[in-house]
């Protein structure tokens, strides 16, 4: 869409009478009021034109697999009911063989890091109906063999496989070791930065298994206190490679499943090096190897002959700054297969031969390709999901691999997204917009039509009409220095523009990073409606080095991670507070994990424009980060010093001048209490005056119980009092 000079409104919901409102508390927010119904574990089946969904009775602590009919949309029954079993307390997760005539059901899950998680597994027998325990131990990441008749799985950081008829299981590793030697699953690092847990896959024949090994011998090692209700605290102690450290040496196997032998890929002369995706290509003896070096600016696809141990590059992919790893890649009847790339400055779809020759640029234009859905071989056409509409929408498209033909198949602004039927004949279409809780509706793929909606939230839609919920409105800001950028703000219902209302920016800010979206709330948005309803105006700015506005835009922070992200965000306050209706003596900003980050920089380098500043679970010095995530954008601090120390905020604590709320889980895992710690050293060495909290055992996230409540208790309670 293109945006005019004034501000696009989009009206949440009619305007009522103040009187007759009522006020959203956190209560509600964290207790569930709000939530919206959807459709948890959808899988759309390869045999037949059907899907399933995991529906739990969160009362009576039961799950099942319900079966629905693609082209009617009507449950045609059910596979598995969790309790039909006294050995499923629920069903937290399933997969399929790929016959799907046997199901992998996992119960009693044990997280263990953001993705990873051990589970008691059972294989469930959709003709037999009967259910049998996979192992004794609760293990990860099991996969069915390609003809369904074994199982892989990991467990103490080895590989198995377990033969489903005769209960034989065998070791295919046995170096695996806590916090030394990893077969099959990944480390810390590659599981929170390259967002896989997984890794080792099956050939399409069955006879062959490829794994990343990973020896973290010479990481090193970083200690949390676990506290818990014991008497003495408790360590946990894992790897972790801060920023211009030691990172795991990996290397790609391939075991023979019917000799039981291992062979070592030589995947060629790379020195200090990451393995981010293996992928077994359409010929089952030709394994795909992604290898990125550790400036992330350089990328080989490689294709491993499985028999010979031979590699081969057969696509490289470089850029001045970083190259983002994808799931995009995608291999066709003939082995030619489909890659997206940011090479002309916007993401877009290419297709290229078996020997890596480019044949089609497929898509193209300014503008973001931004998830690739499927390829129809009956056809030639390929769907993806883009942002051809504007950056804050997505819409479904269609386009034939040679690039022509290009159809729109969802027609609402605001963000759409699908699931194909198995034939690609039909298509759900999972929509929202800020006006729209999400709405799942069948539609046709030959011009989008719709066919019959599935769910949809209006009671929901009908309950806020109760409140006093003001228009959330989208809009541009242009900083004094000509920047153009994307903000949405929500002001007082009862908004009166001749007075002077407080300010409270959020932001996250992180690279490809986007919050000014078209689409339904997330429960911190009922908080700034609630913020609202007590006078305060909410706005949210993606500054430079955000995504969806093409690589130049998103990869001008490369190098000095904070620089142009805070100015940004310090010029935009200083555009708001211009504003008639706003008190520039009183705004503030807020965020989390990246976005606390900003916070704290924005309150120290913007000390004359934000009165307050709210960072949770910050970073404060780049050198305290994990190593992939940092180098990817920053280099090591080792080459790049001045852009780790120029940006972070613990090196400025002197500029305090508003107030400050610092916030962290001491059992964060991903950015570590040792940032807010040496934090408040150095505040209280500066002899700065400040607020903070620490939550005990919290991860990440700050969850669990009443935390979350009391946590925006706090919050919001330090903004009526200092803001």
């Amino acid at each position: 869409m293109k945006y005019a000079k004034k501000s696009i409104l989009f009206f949440l919901l009619a305007a009522m009478p103040v009187f007759a409102q009522q006020k959203i508390t956190l209560e509600e927010i964290w207790g569930g009021a709000f939530r919206t119904k959807g459709m948890d574990e959808l899988i759309a089946l390869e045999n037949t034109n059907q899907y399933t969904v995991l529906n739990n009775n969160w009362n009576a602590g039961t799950s099942a697999i319900d079966l629905y009919d693609f082209a009617t949309l009507n449950k045609v029954g059910t596979l598995v009911e969790s309790k039909s079993f006294s050995q499923l307390h629920g069903i937290d997760s399933y997969t399929f063989s790929k016959d799907e005539k046997k199901i992998l059901l996992a119960t009693d899950s044990n997280p263990i890091y953001r993705h990873s998680f051990t589970a008691d597994f059972y294989i469930y027998d959709t003709a037999t109906k009967q259910i049998t325990q996979l192992a004794e131990n609760k293990v990860q990441e099991p996969t069915f063999s390609p003809d369904g008749n074994k199982v892989a799985y990991v467990f103490d950081n080895n590989i198995y496989v377990h033969d489903i008829a005769n209960g034989f299981t065998r070791p295919v590793t046995k170096d695996g070791k806590k916090n030394s030697i990893i077969n099959g699953v990944c480390d810390w690092v590659y599981e929170e930065e390259f967002s896989f847990v997984k890794a080792y896959q099956w050939n399409a024949t069955g006879d062959k298994i490829a794994y990343i090994r990973f020896d973290e011998t010479d990481v090193p090692e970083f200690t949390m206190e676990v506290y818990d209700q014991g008497l003495y605290p408790k360590p946990q102690t894992f790897k972790y490679p801060k920023a211009g450290e030691k990172n795991s040496i990996v290397t790609l196997h391939i075991y023979d499943v019917k000799t039981n032998t291992d062979k070592e890929i030589k995947l060629g002369n790379y020195t200090d090096f990451y393995i981010p995706r293996i992928k077994w290509t359409n010929d089952a003896q030709t394994l795909s190897v992604q290898v990125i070096n550790r400036h992330q600016n350089n990328l080989d696809l490689i294709f491993v002959d499985a028999n010979s141990g031979a590699a081969k590059v057969v696509l490289n992919e470089t850029d001045k700054a970083y190259v983002d790893i994808t799931d995009n890649l995608t291999f066709l009847n003939d082995n030619s297969f489909i890659w997206t790339s940011e090479k002309e400055g916007y993401n877009h779809i290419y297709h290229y031969s078996k020997t890596g020759k480019l044949l089609d640029q497929v898509t193209k234009g300014k503008w973001e390709v931004t998830s690739y859905y499927g390829f129809d071989d009956k056809t030639g056409n390929i769907f993806y999901q883009s942002t051809e509409n504007g950056s804050i929408n997505r819409d479904v498209y269609r386009i034939n691999i040679n690039g022509k033909n290009k159809i729109r198949l969802t027609n609402q602004a605001g963000t759409n997204d699908a699931k194909f039927s198995p034939n690609f004949d039909l298509f759900l279409n999972f929509y929202s917009s800020a006006t729209q809780p999400q709405i799942f509706t069948l539609n046709s793929t030959k011009e989008g039509k719709l066919v019959k909606e599935v769910i949809n939230n209006n009671p929901l839609k009908e309950k806020l009409t109760k409140y006093s919920l003001s228009p959330k409105e989208f809009t541009t800001i242009t900083t004094e220095k000509g920047h153009v950028l994307n903000a949405w703000f929500i002001k007082p219902a009862n908004f009166d523009p001749a007075k002077k209302h407080p300010v409270l920016m959020y932001q996250y800010s992180g690279p490809g990073s986007q919050q000014v979206a078209n689409t339904w709330n997330t429960l911190n948005d009922y908080w700034y409606y609630m913020l609202a309803q007590e006078g305060y105006i909410v706005a949210c700015v993606d500054g430079r080095g955000t995504g969806f506005k093409g690589a130049e835009f998103k990869k001008v922070t490369y190098k000095e991670l904070g620089k142009f992200e805070v100015e940004d965000q310090i010029d935009a306050a200083k555009v708001i507070s211009k504003y008639p209706y706003v008190d520039a003596g009183r705004i503030g900003i807020w965020g989390w994990s990246f976005g606390g980050f900003m916070s704290s920089n924005c309150i120290l380098k913007g000390a004359d424009v934000f009165k307050m500043a709210i960072a949770v679970a910050p970073v404060t010095n780049w050198r305290f980060y994990d190593s992939v995530y940092t180098e990817r954008y920053m280099q090591t601090p080792q080459e790049n010093a001045g852009g780790y120390d120029l940006n972070s905020p613990i090196n400025f604590a002197k500029n305090l001048k508003g107030k400050y709320l610092l916030i962290h889980g001491s059992a964060d895992d991903n950015v570590h209490l040792q940032n807010t710690m040496l934090m408040v050293e150095a505040l209280v060495q500066a002899n700065k005056q400040f607020d903070w909290a620490i939550y005990p055992d919290k991860n990440h996230g700050i969850y669990g119980g009443k935390t979350r409540l009391q946590l925006y208790t706090k919050m919001t309670n330090f903004i009526k009092e200092n803001l």
